[in-house]
């Protein structure tokens, strides 16, 4: 397959990637440079809330690689109020390992989800991912992210401004960021008006429009 896959690299022409990370791994593994357009988020089904939650909220399939198990860990620890939504694998594993202050939700509606984004205090996302898309809808709704410092958290969140990144995903680690999140936010470091505009950096408008530019100057 890995054979397969090099051939079938060396006949493309272009090659774009999602995130700078991602372009990264093209050129180590394929030789090749990559452009690099950021996917589209529908920002604009998304509301501004500019008032602050009660809880943490983490958004995700619940499967190992995106560390949810952290999560739970790290707020038994704290005994501070999260929410998961999603549902999978694990589903069953996390929900009895969790403390009472940290609840399993499940599979939500779309609707219900955008309500969970605007009642929540920030998202967390613990996760290496290429991109991201669920901290920018959190971000769309003036919600500051606590992320995983690694992959395409690095390019969508900007730490001490939109939300606070951690170094490693252990529970040390993040405690450490939630409790310095926990400071910035008593002391009103965060402007959800100013998270939102960042988030819409990413609009869908935008990605249409780079890809459409990308496009007509190839074929021009």
């Amino acid at each position: 397959l890995r054979k397969w896959d090099r051939l079938a690299a060396e006949r493309a022409d272009h090659f774009i990637g999602n995130s700078k990370y991602v372009a990264e791994r093209i050129k180590k593994y394929y030789g090749r440079e990559a452009d690099v357009i950021y996917p589209s988020v529908d920002t604009d089904e998304f509301e501004l809330s500019e008032r602050s939650g009660d809880y943490y909220l983490a958004v995700g399939r619940l499967i190992p690689y995106k560390r949810f198990d952290l999560l739970v860990d790290t707020f038994n620890s704290l005994g501070l109020p999260l929410y998961i939504v999603g549902d999978g694998k694990e589903f069953a594993t996390l929900k009895e390992r969790a403390a009472d202050n940290v609840k399993l939700m499940g599979f939500v509606s779309e609707g219900e989800l955008k309500n969970y984004y605007v009642g929540a205090k920030a998202f967390l996302f613990p996760q290496k991912e290429d991109f991201g898309i669920v901290p920018v809808e959190a971000m769309a709704c003036g919600k500051p992210v606590i992320a995983y410092g690694e992959g395409g958290a690095l390019e969508t969140i900007v730490d001490g401004k939109t939300g606070v990144l951690f170094e490693e995903q252990t529970v040390e680690s993040l405690s450490k960021a939630v409790r310095k999140f926990e400071k910035m936010h008593d002391d009103e470091k965060f402007d959800p008006k100013v998270i939102r505009a960042h988030a819409e950096t990413f609009s869908k408008e935008r990605f249409q429009d780079e890809l459409k530019k990308y496009l007509e100057e190839l074929i021009s």
